[in-house]
């Protein structure tokens, strides 16, 4: 559940990110030394290293999250 939620989020920023680097290309042109804003290459590179950053930060703690007994959770609320 963890996991799920946390790479939902990733998935929901890379998207978001990536409308917003389509919707300024011509700003982003100005600032890129060659390659064209719109690399589907650089894109798909980059949307890639976020998702696998996402489910390194959500699997983390999801793991760790495993090894708690509910007992001892449980008494201690």
């Amino acid at each position: 559940m963890v996991v799920r939620e946390g790479m939902l989020l990733g998935v929901i920023g890379v998207a978001i990110g990536a409308a917003a680097a389509f919707a300024t290309t011509r700003v982003l042109n100005s600032f890129l030394y060659g390659i064209q804003p719109s690399d589907p290459g650089t894109l798909a590179g980059v949307s890639l290293l976020m998702i696998l950053v996402a489910a390194s930060a959500s699997y983390w703690p999801a793991r760790r999250a495993t090894k708690v007994d509910p007992l001892v959770v449980l008494r201690w609320e």
